[in-house]
């Protein structure tokens, strides 16, 4: 391992390094090379914000930054957890930034962007687990980008009374919580949450406010089956979420969870389907769906869905 990993994931030092099998054409993605990605990269720097496009090493930056779509991580650079699939380093974070929800919504004005995804690292050092800084962003973004779309990608906010109630009361446009793995993975894949509490989050966030769109994602190709995640399609149903996306585990480093397998392009085109059949209003299954990846577009393929429900 180097010394970057070492120091970068010091929680996965006694993790097996496990070689990422080699990946298969459909994975295939360009480096970033356009002007547009290198300007939004600089305003990134200039504002002192984090992306999530650049922590966790998602393969779609290219092309989402060279179209000015980004992924802002609020709450520093550094979780409280140490997921078995996340590149975001794990430690003691800093102090929350409080100039953070100006320079985001300077950023978001600067970038005229029509929608914009907010997640963050996990806080659980925090009273609220950050989520009075999630409704101080969204209050400045409606104040500076009153046209902005705002979805929110948070945490659980595990043992954090009043944080869920906090960041919907808000009112974002889009409710997103990732459950990312199927139940019986939770233990080595993401020991820190829990799954039936990620689903409870989803559901109360839609009872709370109906209006609310919600959202959420899943990554294959860590060891779960199919009839797992139709399981889990069920259970998401079940909890009135709208949206689902549904994408390929690419591991991070090889002190990360394993591939168990790549998950073929027509593997994920049915898992589309029957979503669809089972209720959703959208989902998006491919091998490069990251739950952000064309959120824009998404958003209003959402409403326009809503609508045509409604009119039925």
């Amino acid at each position: 391992m180097s010394k970057t990993q070492t120091l970068r994931h010091p929680e996965k030092r006694n993790r097996p390094p496990s070689p990422s099998p080699r990946k298969p054409p459909w994975i295939r993605v360009k480096a970033p090379t356009s002007r547009v990605y290198g300007e939004t990269r600089q305003l990134m720097r200039r504002h002192n914000l984090h992306t999530v496009c650049e922590e966790a090493a998602c393969p779609n930056i290219g092309e989402c930054w060279s179209r000015r779509h980004v992924t802002v991580m609020i709450l520093g650079d550094t979780c409280t957890r140490a997921c078995a699939f996340c590149n975001v380093k794990t430690g003691r974070p800093g102090p929350v930034d409080a100039l953070e929800p100006e320079n985001l919504a300077i950023s978001i004005a600067e970038l005229d962007l029509k929608h914009v995804v907010i997640t963050s690292v996990d806080r659980d050092d925090l009273d609220d687990g950050g989520a009075s800084q999630f409704v101080r962003c969204i209050e400045r973004i409606r104040d500076v980008a009153p046209a902005t779309t705002i979805e929110v990608l948070t945490p659980d906010f595990r043992d954090k009374s009043g944080a869920l109630e906090a960041v919907v009361a808000a009112k974002p446009d889009v409710f997103n919580h990732n459950l990312e793995t199927v139940p019986r993975l939770y233990p080595t894949i993401r020991p820190g949450a829990r799954y039936f509490h990620s689903l409870s989050i989803l559901a109360r966030a839609k009872r709370m406010d109906p209006t609310l769109f919600t959202k959420s994602g899943l990554m294959v190709g860590l060891g779960e089956n199919r009839e797992e995640i139709l399981q889990v399609m069920d259970d998401q149903r079940s909890a009135d979420i709208d949206f689902l996306t549904i994408g390929q585990y690419l591991q991070p480093t090889p002190r990360h969870a394993p591939i168990a397998r790549f998950v073929t392009p027509d593997e994920f085109d049915e898992y589309r389907r029957l979503a669809l059949s089972k209720g959703f209003l959208l989902a998006s299954a491919t091998p490069m769906t990251r739950s952000s990846y064309h959120a824009d577009a998404d958003f209003e393929a959402l409403r326009k869905a809503r609508l045509e429900k409604v009119a039925r």
